[in-house]
């Protein structure tokens, strides 16, 4: 883990895309800003692993569809049977 120091207006650079900035210290309360694309999901600690709590709970419930793999991973769906009157 790096670990850094800095005060209020001071920011940090994670790499080209994402920069947190310290906006106010106010006893032991930081509060920060966090400048990233649309496609870099950002989360509070706990709220994300809240979600991924629940999202672990919802995969394991019996009688869950499975699911659609192809749609998950982006896979163009197979080519119907070819078939005709011959």
């Amino acid at each position: 883990m790096l670990v850094l120091t800095r005060r209020a207006g001071e920011s940090l650079r994670i790499g080209d895309d994402v920069t947190v900035t310290v906006l106010d210290v106010q006893g032991n309360v930081v509060r920060v800003g966090i400048q990233a694309p649309r496609s870099v999901a950002v989360h509070r600690d706990e709220l994300y692993r809240a979600l991924r709590i629940a999202n672990e709970q919802a995969a394991l419930k019996p009688g869950a569809p499975e699911p659609d793999l192809d749609q998950l991973l982006g896979s163009p769906p197979p080519p119907p049977p070819e078939g005709g009157a011959g």
